[in-house]
Parts: structure tokens; sequence; C-alpha cells
């Protein structure tokens, strides 16, 4: 065998770990990140197929909750020689139990299979005046409106004792308010997507008003919403602390990866 052969059979025998968000999942799985997420996206028939979010793990994660290493026995190729796609290693309380530390890229899947890596921040970003608008993504996934920044919301979440509302980890989104985050009574729609304005707007006011911080506009809103609409980026974290990772800029989009962010504005 020929060194190059030998390169080839290494990288398909590579089990990569991935943990998906859409929906909660560990999984492993001999396709590298690109493939995988074109396959997780529009190549299965056990999900139906949309946008998909994951995180690729460091291959040396272990934890006792999970049975990783029954997992990467079992992802094998097939008698064809084919590499094995998935392997469900746990579908339950996932988040909660991987580190931050083990995280590596990010991964943001369109319904049409184009992927687009995002990598961690080491800083948070300059919180912008006004509204919030947070899509959570696991473990539930509200749709809330909120006055705290993205650090005080997940703090608000994880690390407030005194919380009725507690997670030990939570992964979400800032979405776009346009001029509904300084006017949310009087500012203009203009192209915000959301098909529950007029509710939203009072949700807005209330927080704005009243002595609460937060509202949920949705209890159980969907977690396919439109890429274009992040702020900044997807956070993630728990009770030791907060990784952010930033979406490139919209010139980047329109033009480095013109090709994903044409397919994340196709209806």
């Amino acid at each position: 065998m020929t060194h190059l052969e030998e390169k080839e059979v290494d990288i398909l025998m590579t089990v990569h770990l991935y943990f998906s968000l859409i929906p909660e999942a560990l999984i492993a799985s001999m396709l590298p990140p690109e493939e995988f997420g074109t396959y997780y996206a529009v190549g299965s028939h056990k999900k139906l197929h949309g946008q998909a979010m994951f995180i690729e793990l460091d291959s040396n994660f272990r934890h006792d909750f999970f049975k990783i290493e029954a997992g990467i026995e079992r992802c094998v190729p097939h008698k064809d020689g084919a590499p094995k796609r998935s392997v469900y290693i746990s579908t339950y309380r996932v988040l909660e139990h991987i580190p931050l530390e083990a995280m590596k890229q990010l991964y943001l899947v369109t319904a049409y299979g184009e992927v687009l890596a995002l990598d961690q921040a080491k800083t948070l970003p300059s919180q912008t005046e006004g509204l919030n608008m947070y899509q959570e993504i696991a473990p539930v996934h509200p749709l809330v409106v909120s006055r705290l920044d993205a650090s005080e919301y997940h703090k608000f979440l994880t690390q407030n004792p005194d919380s009725l509302v507690h997670f030990p980890a939570v992964c979400f989104v800032d979405l776009q308010l346009g001029e509904l985050a300084s006017d949310p009574e009087h500012g203009a729609i203009r192209d915000l997507p959301y098909n529950y304005i007029h509710h939203l707007r009072e949700c807005l006011l209330e927080v704005r008003e009243k002595p609460i911080h937060s509202k949920i506009v949705n209890r159980v809103e969907s977690v396919e919403y439109p890429y274009r609409m992040i702020k900044n980026g997807i956070y993630l974290g728990n009770s030791d602390g907060l990784v952010y990772f930033p979406l490139p800029s919209r010139e980047e989009l329109r033009g480095k990866y013109y090709r994903w962010w044409r397919s994340a504005n196709q209806s």
C-alpha cells in the first residue's frame, strides 16, 4: 500500500464526534464536518430535511453519561467500503454533559446542504442599545424578548440561584429586531420576516415599561429561523461560562461565503 493510499484509509477510518443542536443529539460519524452537514440536512429519511446546527467535539472527549466507546465501535465502514454516516450515541440531556472546552467549531447548515463553519471568539461582542430577542435552541426552544444582554441572559438562565427558570446549560441565538429594538410601538417593520409582529410589539412594550426583564413571545418556537436574522452569532453556556460563535460580516457572507449565503436566503 502506498503512502497516499494509507493516508486515504486513515482519513476514512477517522471517527468524528458531533453534538447536534437541531435536534439535540450526540453522534459518531466517519464523515468529515462538511460532508456530515450536507448528509444531516438533506441526505436522510430519518430526519425531516431542513436546517441543521452542530458542533464538532474533541475526539478524545469522554463522559460517563454517554456510551461513547460503544458508539465508536459501531462506527465502521459498510461492506462496500462506504463510511458509516451516523451512529446515535445519545438523544437525551446531551448539552448539559458536554464541557465547553470539548467544543471545537460550530457548523450552520442550510436546508439545501450548504455548510458554514464558525470559530469560537475570544471575547463577546459589544452590546447594542435597545431590547433583544433570543431564540433558544437547546434544551428547550422558546422565543424570548429581553432587556438583558446575551451575557446577562446566560447568567439568568444558568447561574442565578433565585431564578425560577434554570437550566444546567443553554444554547441560544440573538435575532434582529430592527427599529423595534428601540421603538417597539412605532418602529418600522421593513424586512423583518416575523409573522407575529403585533404580538411581538406588545411583548417588547411590556419588557420596556413593566418591572420585568424578559418575556416569552412563543413557548415552543420553531428552531428553524432565517439565518439572515442572526444579529451577531450563536451563544452556548453553562454554569462554568459562556462561549460565542460569531457569524461573519454581511460583506464576507456576500463575498467569501456567497454559496452559503445564497442558499440560506432561498425560500
